[in-house]
């Protein structure tokens, strides 16, 4: 079982597939000692190789290698109610455990991705990604990735929930934006 850091450095290297030791000890707030023992069971794994001064992503992610009912990105079991589609222009399918995966996976793929399609938290109704609300930073906790990130079908929805649970409500576009420099934030505050 990896420690939160570990995911965290996973999460990274999947989004940039090149990082420096100094960047992830400043980032993740340790000393790079600690980086160096928090990257050694994913250099084992054979997910991550070392390199002069920093590490690089070496394992194949296509998703060819991952079961349809494995997420393309970390590789957990989807669940149904949690899922986050991505249709790409070759008229594959890839299939994400949660948004937060979803979301990392489609800004990794740009614009092959023609469309995404996830489920309302609340309703379980199937939307486009494009026209969801997404809520980051809330209090529930969905035993998924982290930071967890819950889809709404209306904002009304969205801020609702937000009014109970705290976080922050986000359009598509905003959480595209903004979520690398939200996971690179989650990070420091580990």
């Amino acid at each position: 079982m990896l420690s939160e850091r570990q995911q965290l450095i996973r999460d990274m290297i999947l989004y940039r597939h090149n990082l420096k030791i100094s960047e992830l000890s400043q980032t993740l707030g340790v000393s790079e000692m600690t980086v160096h023992r928090d990257i050694k069971p994913l250099v084992e794994e054979g997910f991550i190789m070392k390199t002069y001064g920093g590490i690089t992503l070496v394992r194949d992610q296509s998703p060819q290698h991952v079961e349809d009912d494995d997420c393309v990105y970390c590789h957990r079991k989807c669940d149904e109610r949690l899922v986050y589609r991505i249709i790409l222009s070759n008229g594959k399918r890839e299939n994400a455990c949660c948004s937060h995966c979803g979301i990392l996976r489609h800004l990794q793929l740009g614009d092959e991705v023609t469309q995404a399609i996830c489920t309302d938290f609340l309703t379980g109704t199937t939307i486009s990604a494009h026209l969801a609300w997404f809520v980051i930073d809330t209090t529930v906790h969905i035993r998924c990735c982290q930071p967890q990130v819950l889809v709404f079908e209306t904002e009304g929805f969205a801020q609702n929930f937000v009014k109970g649970f705290g976080g922050k409500v986000n359009t598509f576009s905003e959480i595209m934006k903004s979520f690398p420099q939200h996971l690179r934030l989650s990070c420091r505050n580990s």
